[in-house]
Protein backbone atom coordinates (compact mmCIF):
# COMPACT_ATOMS: atom_id res chain seq x y z
CA UNK A 1 0.00 0.00 0.00
CA UNK A 2 3.01 2.31 0.94
CA UNK A 3 4.07 1.69 -2.60
CA UNK A 4 0.92 2.09 -4.35
CA UNK A 5 0.48 5.66 -2.60
CA UNK A 6 4.35 6.85 -3.63
CA UNK A 7 3.85 5.54 -6.85
CA UNK A 8 0.39 7.52 -7.20
CA UNK A 9 2.05 10.60 -6.09
CA UNK A 10 4.35 10.55 -8.50
CA UNK A 11 1.93 10.78 -10.91
CA UNK A 12 0.84 14.19 -10.03
CA UNK A 13 4.74 15.69 -11.03
CA UNK A 14 4.14 13.60 -14.18
CA UNK A 15 1.47 16.80 -15.61
CA UNK A 16 5.14 18.42 -15.01
CA UNK A 17 6.96 16.42 -17.50
CA UNK A 18 5.74 15.06 -21.15
CA UNK A 19 7.36 11.45 -20.84
CA UNK A 20 8.42 10.24 -24.24
CA UNK A 21 7.93 6.76 -24.75
CA UNK A 22 10.19 6.21 -27.80
CA UNK A 23 13.45 8.00 -25.51
CA UNK A 24 12.83 6.18 -22.75
CA UNK A 25 12.65 2.56 -25.01
CA UNK A 26 16.32 3.72 -26.73
CA UNK A 27 17.61 4.25 -23.02
CA UNK A 28 16.88 1.14 -22.41
CA UNK A 29 18.25 -0.66 -25.43
CA UNK A 30 21.52 1.10 -24.94
CA UNK A 31 21.90 -0.39 -21.83
CA UNK A 32 20.51 -4.23 -22.09
CA UNK A 33 24.07 -5.97 -22.10
CA UNK A 34 25.27 -4.18 -18.70
CA UNK A 35 25.24 -6.07 -15.97
CA UNK A 36 24.27 -3.00 -13.75
CA UNK A 37 21.87 -1.92 -16.43
CA UNK A 38 18.69 -0.68 -14.43
CA UNK A 39 20.88 1.55 -12.63
CA UNK A 40 22.70 3.02 -16.01
CA UNK A 41 19.03 3.40 -16.97
CA UNK A 42 17.56 5.01 -14.20
CA UNK A 43 20.75 7.36 -14.31
CA UNK A 44 20.05 8.25 -17.81
CA UNK A 45 16.29 8.83 -17.55
CA UNK A 46 16.96 11.12 -14.61
CA UNK A 47 19.13 13.52 -16.96
CA UNK A 48 16.48 13.18 -19.28
CA UNK A 49 13.98 14.79 -17.31
CA UNK A 50 15.64 15.68 -14.07
CA UNK A 51 13.68 13.06 -12.10
CA UNK A 52 11.85 9.76 -12.32
CA UNK A 53 8.74 10.43 -13.85
CA UNK A 54 5.78 7.43 -12.91
CA UNK A 55 5.61 6.56 -16.26
CA UNK A 56 9.26 5.99 -17.48
CA UNK A 57 9.13 3.33 -14.83
CA UNK A 58 6.23 1.76 -15.68
CA UNK A 59 7.75 1.36 -18.85
CA UNK A 60 11.26 0.37 -17.93
CA UNK A 61 9.20 -2.51 -16.22
CA UNK A 62 7.37 -3.57 -19.11
CA UNK A 63 10.49 -3.86 -21.30
CA UNK A 64 13.38 -5.07 -18.72
CA UNK A 65 11.16 -7.75 -16.44
CA UNK A 66 12.15 -5.88 -13.40
CA UNK A 67 9.00 -5.84 -11.29
CA UNK A 68 7.83 -2.57 -10.71
CA UNK A 69 8.45 -2.81 -6.98
CA UNK A 70 12.23 -3.65 -8.20
CA UNK A 71 12.05 -0.90 -10.53
CA UNK A 72 10.56 1.64 -7.36
CA UNK A 73 13.04 -0.08 -4.88
CA UNK A 74 16.22 0.98 -6.76
CA UNK A 75 14.76 4.59 -7.37
CA UNK A 76 13.99 5.36 -3.75
CA UNK A 77 17.08 3.10 -2.37
CA UNK A 78 19.87 5.03 -4.35
CA UNK A 79 19.31 9.39 -2.78
CA UNK A 80 20.74 10.44 -6.27
CA UNK A 81 17.14 9.43 -7.88
CA UNK A 82 14.30 11.63 -7.02
CA UNK A 83 10.59 11.23 -8.10
CA UNK A 84 10.08 14.19 -7.77
CA UNK A 85 10.63 17.60 -10.06
CA UNK A 86 13.75 19.10 -8.45
CA UNK A 87 14.51 22.63 -9.25
CA UNK A 88 17.35 24.14 -11.58
CA UNK A 89 19.60 24.89 -8.02
CA UNK A 90 19.63 22.18 -5.56
CA UNK A 91 20.54 24.07 -2.14
CA UNK A 92 21.74 22.03 0.49
CA UNK A 93 22.05 22.83 3.85
CA UNK A 94 23.85 20.75 6.46
CA UNK A 95 21.76 20.07 9.80
CA UNK A 96 24.90 17.78 11.70
CA UNK A 97 26.19 17.83 14.48
CA UNK A 98 28.44 20.49 14.24
CA UNK A 99 26.66 22.31 11.92
CA UNK A 100 23.81 22.22 14.24
CA UNK A 101 25.72 23.66 17.38
CA UNK A 102 27.26 26.65 15.31
CA UNK A 103 23.39 27.95 14.19
CA UNK A 104 22.24 25.34 10.88
CA UNK A 105 19.02 25.23 12.23
CA UNK A 106 18.27 29.17 11.73
CA UNK A 107 20.33 28.87 8.18
CA UNK A 108 17.47 26.05 7.14
CA UNK A 109 14.74 28.99 8.41
CA UNK A 110 16.16 31.34 6.53
CA UNK A 111 16.03 29.59 3.52
CA UNK A 112 12.76 28.23 3.75
CA UNK A 113 11.70 31.89 4.15
CA UNK A 114 13.66 33.00 1.59
CA UNK A 115 12.47 30.53 -0.99
CA UNK A 116 9.03 30.22 0.72
CA UNK A 117 8.78 26.47 0.68
CA UNK A 118 9.75 24.05 3.42
CA UNK A 119 13.13 21.68 3.53
CA UNK A 120 12.43 18.71 0.64
CA UNK A 121 10.50 21.15 -1.44
CA UNK A 122 10.81 22.75 -5.14
CA UNK A 123 9.54 25.99 -5.80
CA UNK A 124 6.58 26.18 -7.94
CA UNK A 125 8.51 27.84 -10.66
CA UNK A 126 10.85 25.02 -10.25
CA UNK A 127 14.13 27.07 -9.90
CA UNK A 128 15.30 26.01 -6.35
CA UNK A 129 14.93 22.74 -4.55
CA UNK A 130 16.02 22.88 -0.70
CA UNK A 131 17.09 20.16 0.70
CA UNK A 132 19.23 18.56 4.23
CA UNK A 133 21.41 16.60 5.39
CA UNK A 134 23.12 15.12 8.30
CA UNK A 135 26.84 15.64 7.02
CA UNK A 136 28.96 17.16 4.38
CA UNK A 137 32.31 16.06 5.79
CA UNK A 138 33.23 19.93 6.40
CA UNK A 139 32.31 19.82 10.00
CA UNK A 140 34.81 22.47 11.32
CA UNK A 141 33.50 25.31 8.84
CA UNK A 142 29.28 24.85 9.74
CA UNK A 143 27.23 26.11 9.10
CA UNK A 144 27.44 24.33 5.50
CA UNK A 145 25.24 25.32 2.40
CA UNK A 146 26.38 23.65 -0.48
CA UNK A 147 24.48 25.25 -3.86
CA UNK A 148 24.58 23.87 -7.28
CA UNK A 149 27.90 21.15 -6.06
CA UNK A 150 29.33 24.92 -4.33
CA UNK A 151 30.41 24.85 -0.63
CA UNK A 152 29.82 27.85 1.37
CA UNK A 153 30.90 27.68 4.82
CA UNK A 154 30.23 29.36 7.98
CA UNK A 155 27.59 30.73 6.28
CA UNK A 156 25.17 33.47 8.55
CA UNK A 157 21.74 34.15 8.16
CA UNK A 158 22.61 37.94 6.33
CA UNK A 159 24.26 36.03 3.49
CA UNK A 160 21.52 33.78 2.22
CA UNK A 161 19.80 36.18 0.22
CA UNK A 162 22.74 36.61 -1.78
CA UNK A 163 23.70 33.16 -2.21
CA UNK A 164 20.72 32.73 -3.88
CA UNK A 165 20.88 35.63 -5.82
CA UNK A 166 24.23 34.10 -7.12
CA UNK A 167 22.93 30.96 -7.75
CA UNK A 168 20.57 32.49 -10.22
CA UNK A 169 23.06 34.22 -11.71
CA UNK A 170 25.19 31.41 -12.13
CA UNK A 171 28.60 30.13 -10.26
CA UNK A 172 30.14 28.55 -13.15
CA UNK A 173 30.54 31.91 -14.53
CA UNK A 174 34.13 31.90 -13.15
CA UNK A 175 36.39 34.07 -13.86
CA UNK A 176 39.71 32.27 -13.18
CA UNK A 177 42.21 35.23 -13.64
CA UNK A 178 40.34 37.33 -10.99
CA UNK A 179 38.39 34.83 -8.34
CA UNK A 180 40.37 33.94 -5.08
CA UNK A 181 38.72 31.01 -4.54
CA UNK A 182 40.73 29.26 -6.90
CA UNK A 183 44.17 28.05 -6.07
CA UNK A 184 46.14 25.22 -8.37
CA UNK A 185 47.23 21.88 -7.11
CA UNK A 186 49.43 18.83 -8.14
CA UNK A 187 48.31 15.60 -7.56
CA UNK A 188 49.48 12.31 -7.71
CA UNK A 189 48.09 8.73 -8.12
CA UNK A 190 46.79 7.13 -4.96
CA UNK A 191 48.22 4.15 -6.15
CA UNK A 192 51.61 4.28 -7.95
CA UNK A 193 52.03 8.34 -6.14
CA UNK A 194 52.52 9.50 -10.35
CA UNK A 195 52.04 13.01 -10.73
CA UNK A 196 48.71 13.36 -12.78
CA UNK A 197 49.89 16.65 -14.11
CA UNK A 198 49.98 17.29 -17.60
CA UNK A 199 51.85 20.05 -19.03
CA UNK A 200 51.24 19.25 -22.70
CA UNK A 201 47.57 20.12 -22.31
CA UNK A 202 46.50 23.34 -20.39
CA UNK A 203 42.70 23.92 -19.00
CA UNK A 204 42.13 27.01 -17.38
CA UNK A 205 45.87 28.21 -18.40
CA UNK A 206 47.62 26.00 -16.21
CA UNK A 207 48.85 22.32 -16.40
CA UNK A 208 45.85 20.00 -16.52
CA UNK A 209 44.99 16.85 -14.37
CA UNK A 210 45.26 13.61 -16.71
CA UNK A 211 43.60 10.45 -16.07
CA UNK A 212 41.76 7.60 -17.67
CA UNK A 213 37.96 6.86 -17.60
CA UNK A 214 35.50 4.69 -17.95
CA UNK A 215 31.82 4.68 -18.60
CA UNK A 216 29.50 3.07 -20.54
CA UNK A 217 32.03 -0.04 -21.42
CA UNK A 218 33.81 2.75 -23.10
CA UNK A 219 37.25 4.16 -22.20
CA UNK A 220 38.91 7.58 -23.23
CA UNK A 221 41.46 10.21 -21.51
CA UNK A 222 40.24 12.87 -19.82
CA UNK A 223 41.44 16.76 -18.64
CA UNK A 224 40.54 18.16 -15.46
CA UNK A 225 41.12 21.45 -14.40
CA UNK A 226 43.85 21.67 -11.53
CA UNK A 227 42.10 24.81 -9.84
CA UNK A 228 40.45 23.77 -6.95
CA UNK A 229 37.07 25.45 -7.33
CA UNK A 230 36.88 25.44 -11.05
CA UNK A 231 35.18 22.37 -12.61
CA UNK A 232 36.43 22.67 -16.30
CA UNK A 233 37.35 19.70 -18.34
CA UNK A 234 38.00 17.86 -21.46
CA UNK A 235 37.29 14.83 -22.82
CA UNK A 236 38.12 12.46 -25.77
CA UNK A 237 34.34 11.46 -25.66
CA UNK A 238 31.24 12.57 -23.57
CA UNK A 239 29.79 11.30 -20.71
CA UNK A 240 25.96 11.51 -20.63
CA UNK A 241 24.51 14.29 -17.37
CA UNK A 242 24.38 11.97 -14.23
CA UNK A 243 26.72 8.60 -15.41
CA UNK A 244 29.12 7.47 -12.71
CA UNK A 245 32.25 7.23 -14.62
CA UNK A 246 35.59 4.69 -13.34
CA UNK A 247 38.90 6.52 -12.88
CA UNK A 248 41.81 4.94 -13.79
CA UNK A 249 45.80 5.94 -13.56
CA UNK A 250 46.90 6.76 -16.99
CA UNK A 251 50.37 5.86 -15.38
CA UNK A 252 50.12 2.46 -13.89
CA UNK A 253 46.42 1.47 -15.37
CA UNK A 254 44.98 1.02 -11.73
CA UNK A 255 41.81 2.29 -11.15
CA UNK A 256 41.41 4.72 -7.89
CA UNK A 257 40.22 3.17 -5.26
CA UNK A 258 36.70 4.73 -3.65
CA UNK A 259 36.39 5.04 0.48
CA UNK A 260 33.49 6.87 0.34
CA UNK A 261 29.55 7.86 -1.14
CA UNK A 262 29.17 11.24 -2.30
CA UNK A 263 26.97 12.79 0.16
CA UNK A 264 25.05 14.70 -2.93
CA UNK A 265 24.68 12.22 -5.12
CA UNK A 266 25.54 9.10 -3.63
CA UNK A 267 28.11 7.94 -6.05
CA UNK A 268 31.45 7.22 -5.61
CA UNK A 269 34.20 9.34 -4.27
CA UNK A 270 37.50 9.78 -6.17
CA UNK A 271 40.06 10.45 -4.46
CA UNK A 272 43.86 12.22 -5.36
CA UNK A 273 46.87 12.56 -3.64
CA UNK A 274 47.99 16.03 -3.26
CA UNK A 275 51.26 16.63 -4.04
CA UNK A 276 52.73 18.37 -0.63
CA UNK A 277 50.28 16.17 1.34
CA UNK A 278 46.87 15.70 1.55
CA UNK A 279 44.24 14.43 -0.36
CA UNK A 280 41.64 16.04 -2.73
CA UNK A 281 38.35 14.29 -3.57
CA UNK A 282 35.89 14.24 -6.09
CA UNK A 283 32.40 12.74 -7.02
CA UNK A 284 32.52 10.01 -9.73
CA UNK A 285 29.23 11.34 -11.06
CA UNK A 286 28.88 13.58 -14.48
CA UNK A 287 27.55 16.74 -13.32
CA UNK A 288 27.97 16.38 -9.75
CA UNK A 289 30.40 19.11 -8.42
CA UNK A 290 30.49 17.70 -4.95
CA UNK A 291 34.53 17.92 -4.00
CA UNK A 292 36.75 17.98 -0.83
CA UNK A 293 40.34 19.21 0.22
CA UNK A 294 42.23 18.16 2.87
CA UNK A 295 45.58 19.72 2.99
CA UNK A 296 48.25 18.60 6.12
Amino acid sequence: MKQQSTMSNTAKNDALAEVDADRVSTIIEGHRRERSGLIAILEEIQAEYNYLPEKALRIVSEQTGYSLVDVYGVATFYRSFSLKPRGKHLVCACLGTACHVRGAPRIVRELEQQLGIQAGQTTDDREFTLETVNCLGACALGPVVVIDGHYFSKVRTSKVSQLLEQARKGFDKLEVEKDQRLFPLEVNCPHCNHSLKDETFPVDGYPSIRVNLSSDHKQGWLRLSCLYGSYHSVSERDVPANMVATFMCPHCGVEFPSTSDCPLCGAPIIPMLVNGGGMVQICSRRGCKHHMLDLV
